[in-house]
């Protein structure tokens, strides 16, 4: 069994920085956390605006008057008190509320964006100010202190961003709306799908999602009662007809694991069960842009659109958050681009005179480098270079901490408990908050620059799936004979 003491860390010769891919992804990553725990409340306002606004399946003047205050002020309030919290804890939360206030006071605009700034900036401002004071207040006089401070910082951060950082953010808001509407009057918006395809598979959805199309979608649902942008990037249907043609027209391994791929991905939503087989064949990228262009052309010509973001991207969620009027179109656009994706895919795969799949996923890594126009060798480990001596907790990690380390973990455990191992805690969490005490972290290899970034001491398996994954059943195996 090899130790990790003898495989070289991450750092340790000062020439391994982390790459402008996995700042990114962490950046993403932080705009999701601030997201994902309010996703119910943007949902319920969605269903709320779905059913009462006069447009809806039951028109309700007295319940419609709750839809404005609340994505004026509840929405931006929690994102922006998520943000500090995340940054400073509860007094970073209360400082990003306060700073909130301002920037919704002094617009016209839902302010989702602004407060996705300020509510962070606000964690960060009594964060740095409580890192100054440490060690230097006089015996009872903490309590004084901490109050005042946040009450004396957020009331100048409050009008800072009422005069201020408000009217800044409304006109970037304001110029980058008018940018994709002009990009949706053109007919071009099907386009983005050349962004957001790539995107997705390198582990910059959330970015693009939580940071860009639903803020937009929102502003868009206040005036239309819903937003074809909440469909540009989450659709299902692209997915659902890559897996599919791998499933008729792959190798012996991709027609063993797509058609579980597909029940989670198409009915579950998590997306990152796709993206290893666009890794292994790299070509197929061209099937996805071309399905996601033609989904957003339907919803496009249907005139379709969602209420609220789809959370995970399930067919379902589609389902739940369609108004009337727009199922046919927002149905046609998920088939559509299925039908494209498979149509172009299935193509793709025949030509393919390489059948030996084991050496494409081998191969992966370098083929995804060359997609993200990176020139350097990301460094990896495997099963091999974990010590699975005493290990007793094992983190699976991923993105948002929420989807493919989830489905990850659960299945580990439950091959552990087969082989009857049932004293090694396997949980999945967010990358940046896999706990210190953690043996073993497991994650995506496209991620690994971002765990190394946030774990430089720790052992890392990196993996092409979280399913069914060689380093996964040699970890496993090593288990086994340890425990045993």
């Amino acid at each position: 069994m090899t130790n990790v003491a003898n495989v070289p860390e991450y750092g340790q010769n000062g020439d391994k920085k982390p790459s402008i891919r996995a700042k990114i992804q962490a950046m993403g990553g932080f705009l999701t956390n601030m997201v994902l725990p309010n996703i119910g409340a943007f949902i319920a306002w969605g269903i709320l605006t779905a059913l009462f606004i006069p447009t809806g399946w039951i028109p309700n003047e007295q319940l419609e008057q709750i839809v404005g205050p609340a994505i004026t002020y509840l929405l931006p309030l929690l994102l922006a008190y998520t943000g500090g919290r995340m940054i400073a804890g509860q007094r970073g939360a209360v400082m990003g509320a306060i700073g909130a206030i301002g920037l919704i006071v002094g617009s016209d605009i839902p302010m989702f964006l602004g407060a996705m700034i300020i509510g962070p900036l606000g964690g960060y401002v009594i964060k740095k100010f409580d890192k100054l004071i440490e060690n230097r207040i006089a015996a009872g006089f903490e309590m004084i202190v901490n109050n005042f401070s946040i009450g004396i910082l957020g009331f100048g951060l409050m009008i800072i961003s009422y005069l201020f950082i408000g009217p800044v953010i409304q006109s970037l808001n304001e110029a980058m709306t008018s940018a994709i509407q002009a990009l949706v009057a053109t007919g071009f918006l099907p386009l983005l799908s050349i962004v957001n395809e790539p995107a997705k598979v390198l582990f910059l959805n959330n970015v693009i999602d939580q940071g860009i199309y639903y803020p937009l979608g929102l502003q868009e649902t206040v005036e239309a009662g819903k937003s074809i942008f909440f469909t540009v990037a989450s659709n299902p249907g692209p997915g659902l007809g890559l897996l599919l043609a791998f499933t008729l027209f792959g190798g012996k391994i991709a027609r063993r694991t797509a058609p579980g791929a597909i029940v989670i991905h198409f009915l579950g939503g998590i997306h990152e069960l796709y993206f290893p087989y666009v890794l292994m064949k790299p070509l197929t990228i061209i099937g996805m842009i071309a399905g996601g262009m033609s989904g957003i052309a339907v919803f496009s010509l249907f005139d379709a659109g969602l209420v609220a973001g789809p959370s995970p991207g399930s067919i379902f969620a589609y389902l739940a958050l369609t108004p009337r009027g727009n199922f046919l179109g927002i149905i046609s656009g998920v088939l559509v681009a299925a039908a494209v994706t498979f149509a172009v895919t299935s193509v793709i795969l025949k030509l393919d005179k390489n059948k030996d799949e084991e050496a494409d996923f081998s191969s992966s890594l370098a083929k995804s480098q060359s997609m993200k126009a990176e020139g350097k060798q990301l460094m990896n480990f495997s099963a091999e270079s974990a010590d699975t001596t005493n290990v007793s907790k094992i983190s699976f990690a991923c993105d948002a901490g929420a989807g493919s380390s989830a489905l990850g973990a659960t299945t580990f455990r439950k091959k552990l408990q087969k082989r009857g191992i049932t004293d090694i805690e396997v949980k999945h969490y967010r990358i940046e908050d896999v706990p210190e005490h953690s043996d073993i972290i497991v994650v995506h290899k496209n991620l690994s620059d971002r765990a190394r970034m946030a774990h430089d001491d720790k052992r890392i398996i990196t993996i092409e799936s979280y399913l069914n994954d060689p380093s996964l059943d040699e970890l496993l195996d090593q288990l086994e004979q340890e425990k045993g």
